[in-house]
């Protein structure tokens, strides 16, 4: 293992053991199989077309679409309120799931990957053409299932949160290759790409359970710092995680030139040497066999890994602490282990 990896571990919260964190969604899993299993199903329903390229291509990103996260924590919510008689979470998780997929599709297309969760992307497959037409599908789907639920509340959160995600994939173009990109400026592209689905994936489950506002806003407030946690430590972990944690090549956002806050951090820190050196491989994409190596020593050079790693253990903290507005039990346990998770990956 790495010295940065090392010292990121050590850096871990006290008291929780390893192997625990690497299992800690395990109990939300488990408290929603049964109302996953009807996510599932309810997908697999939705992506078929007789269009045949249609589940195809869905079924391609669908199949290695991970642990199903988002739609998990609208489950979990759903049941931390107190929702239990009926499916609207279901058919809700859905489309939060068919959402998070087409964004996938999407930024796949525009950041040219080849490689996700540790198979060919949809557009390495089939071409950028039927991946974006194939995520417009995607979301259309998802907007169907909301105007089937009949809530104009829950159309205007995920109806927000999509145009929102939008913003968010074309400030990060705007911000592309840009080393003079501030952490401000960072947060507000992760904040709208990533944490913004988390927050209305949450926020959702008290609305289903008609909860009153101040628990809207708790489950919101989570769901936002949780997605600001994982994508801190998804961008940290590009530069320290192997491929078969990831799904992905080590480096990837580096050879990409995405300015991830890792290298906001060390980029700020450096000399002019040094800066000149990012700039080179990130702004004007010249990069050289040995240049990755090079980016890893002034990550570690300038603790811009474990620096990372504090700030989401720092957002991570905020989104326990929303729960605060909660009872103890089931729901509420699984929904702090899953922040453990997070925190945790590729560890």
């Amino acid at each position: 293992m790495r010295e940065f990896d090392l010292a990121l571990v050590a850096g871990a919260e006290a008291g929780i053991e390893q192997e625990r964190l690497a299992s800690s969604l395990d109990l939300l899993a488990e408290l929603v199989r049964a109302d996953l299993d009807g996510v599932n199903a309810l997908i697999l329903e939705r992506m078929q077309s007789p269009v045949a390229l249609i589940p195809q291509l869905a079924g391609h990103i669908i199949a290695a679409g991970g642990k199903r996260l988002r739609p998990m924590l609208t489950l979990a919510a759903a049941r931390l309120c107190g929702y239990r008689s009926g499916r609207r979470h279901i058919a809700l998780a859905a489309a939060v799931e068919f959402i998070h997929t087409a964004t996938l599709l999407h930024d796949d297309v525009v950041d040219a990957s080849d490689l996700r969760r540790g198979l060919a992307t949809a557009n390495a497959v089939w071409g950028n053409k039927p991946s974006v037409l194939v995520g417009d599908f995607l979301f259309s789907r998802a907007f169907q299932l909301m105007v089937e639920d009949g809530s104009l509340e829950v159309l205007a959160i995920l109806s927000h949160a999509s145009a929102v995600i939008a913003e968010g994939g074309v400030l990060q173009l705007v911000t592309s290759n840009d080393t003079a990109t501030s952490e401000t400026a960072y947060l507000d592209v992760i904040s709208a790409k990533t944490a913004e689905l988390f927050a209305a994936a949450s926020r959702i489950g008290a609305v289903v359970a008609e909860r009153p506002k101040a628990e809207e806003q708790a489950l919101t407030a989570y769901g936002r710092n949780l997605g600001i946690a994982f994508q801190l430590v998804d961008d940290m972990l590009d530069y320290s995680a192997r491929q078969s944690e990831l799904g992905k090549t080590v480096g990837d956002d580096f050879r990409e030139g995405k300015i991830t806050l890792p290298v906001v951090l060390a980029f700020g820190r450096g000399d002019e040497q040094e800066r000149r050196f990012w700039r080179r491989t990130l702004e004007e994409l010249e990069q050289r066999e040995g240049d990755l190596d090079q980016a890893i020593r002034l990550l570690r050079r300038h603790a811009a890994l474990s620096d990372t790693a504090d700030r989401a253990r720092h957002y991570g903290g905020l989104a326990r602490a929303a729960l605060d507005a909660f009872k103890d039990g089931p729901e509420k346990r699984a929904l702090l282990e899953t922040v453990d998770f997070c925190l945790a990956r590729g560890y």
